[in-house]
């Protein structure tokens, strides 16, 4: 797979501070904010994020004048990230690139839960997302069915519904989730 830019990764771009200091600030605010939103959902306290980033409000204020702003730039930022890991994958073997990939994959839905409500399907950056996770997660997808290892009588759409499905329950513990996950991409791979 040949690095190629996603739709993503500009919209990711512009919005980062291209000052060192300013885009520290803008990090911590995101990562502070997936955390928040992952425990509290999305009426997470924005004096909460930019506590946990170690920042004033004022400085989240002037990085995400609004709550929305804050849930694109996130979700965002998670697509991107997203998308890289697939090029870091590709050269790994098909199954073992896919199951990495989709392993992310997991970790990205709780990040879509708490902020989905905030964005619609029709907003520009859900489009630019959805767009680029097609375009990372597919071709890994497609390799491992040439190579004979996930099943052919799915989608790339089908896989990412299953998972999004499995990762929208609870569980008593990560371990519980992962051997689900695991039950349940058996079904997808082609046994030899």
């Amino acid at each position: 797979m040949t690095a190629q830019p996603f739709p993503i990764s500009e919209i990711v771009a512009t919005r980062r501070p291209h000052r060192k200091d300013a885009a520290r600030n803008y990090d911590a605010l995101l990562t502070a904010a997936r955390e928040a939103f992952a425990e509290h959902g999305a009426e997470a306290s924005l004096e909460d994020i930019a506590r946990r980033a170690g920042v004033g409000i004022g400085t989240l204020y002037r990085n995400f004048p609004t709550r929305r702003h804050l849930f694109e730039s996130l979700y965002a930022d998670e697509v991107n990230s997203l998308c890289e890991v697939a090029h870091e994958v590709a050269d790994l073997e098909p199954w073992e690139a896919l199951t990495a990939w989709l392993d992310r994959f997991a970790g990205y839905m709780v990040t879509k839960r708490a902020v989905r409500e905030a964005l619609n399907d029709e907003s520009a950056i859900f489009a630019a997302c959805r767009e680029s996770m097609y375009a990372a997660g597919t071709p890994l997808f497609e390799r491992a069915q040439r190579a004979g290892e996930a099943r052919t009588d799915m989608t790339f759409v089908d896989l990412l519904r299953m998972v999004a499905g499995i990762t929208a329950t609870t569980f008593d513990d990560d371990s519980q989730r992962d051997r689900v996950m695991s039950i349940a991409l058996d079904g997808v791979r082609v046994t030899r």
